[in-house]
C-alpha cells in the first residue's frame, strides 16, 4: 500500500454485488455518511449478468479499511469483499488526452506515444487524441510528458484491478 502525504494508505477494495439498479447508490451513500473519500471507481458486470464488480480506491488507515468492509459486508445486495493488496494486484486505468498538435509537433507527439504504446484515437490539424491502459504512475508520467505540448482535454477512467497469481473473487 502506498502512502500519500497525509500518511494514510491507499486501498484498492474489490465487490462483488447483485447487479441490481440503487446499490451503487447505497455503497456511495455508505463512504458518505462515514466520511470516507473515494479516490476511485469503477463498475462493471463480470462473467455472470446478475453480477456485478465494483472496484473501489479509498484512502484511510488499517482501521478505518476494517470499518470500510464490516459496513460494505451488511449492505444486503453485497455478496463479497476482499480488499486487495497493493503488491498482489494488476491494476489499470484508461487515459484520453487530446493534445494541441500543429504539424512540426505531431511527429515528436507520435513518438511519445510509441514509446508509451499509447494509440492514437482521433488527429485533426490542430490536435492529437491518444490513449493509453497503464498504472496510475505510467499514466502520470504520461501526462507530464504531454503537458508542454498543451492539454486540451484530458479524462482517466477509475482504477480495475485483480489480484495476481491462481486465486479469484468469485461467488
Amino acid at each position: 500500500m502506498q502512502k500519500n502525504d497525509n500518511n494514510l494508505n491507499r486501498h484498492t477494495i474489490s465487490i462483488l454485488v447483485e447487479n441490481r439498479a440503487g446499490v451503487l447508490a447505497r455503497i456511495a451513500g455508505l463512504f458518505a455518511r462515514r466520511g470516507y473519500n473515494i479516490d476511485s471507481l469503477a463498475v462493471g458486470v463480470t462473467d455472470d449478468e446478475s453480477v456485478s464488480r465494483i472496484t473501489i480506491v479509498a484512502q484511510g488507515s488499517g482501521y478505518t479499511l476494517e470499518q470500510i468492509e464490516k459496513q460494505l459486508n451488511k449492505l444486503i445486495d453485497v455478496i463479497k469483499v476482499k480488499t486487495l493488496s497493493s503488491g498482489r494486484l494488476t491494476s489499470r486505468e484508461l487515459l484520453l488526452i487530446k493534445v494541441h498538435a500543429n504539424a512540426q509537433q505531431r511527429a515528436e507527439i507520435m513518438t511519445i506515444a510509441e514509446i508509451f504504446a499509447a494509440k492514437i484515437s482521433d488527429m485533426s490539424t490542430e490536435s492529437i487524441t491518444l490513449e493509453l491502459s497503464a498504472n496510475a504512475e505510467r499514466l502520470a508520467n504520461f501526462e507530464e510528458i504531454l503537458r508542454p505540448y498543451g492539454i486540451k482535454e484530458i479524462v482517466r477512467t477509475g482504477t480495475i484491478a485483480l489480484e495476481k497469481g491462481p486465486s479469484a473473487l468469485k461467488l
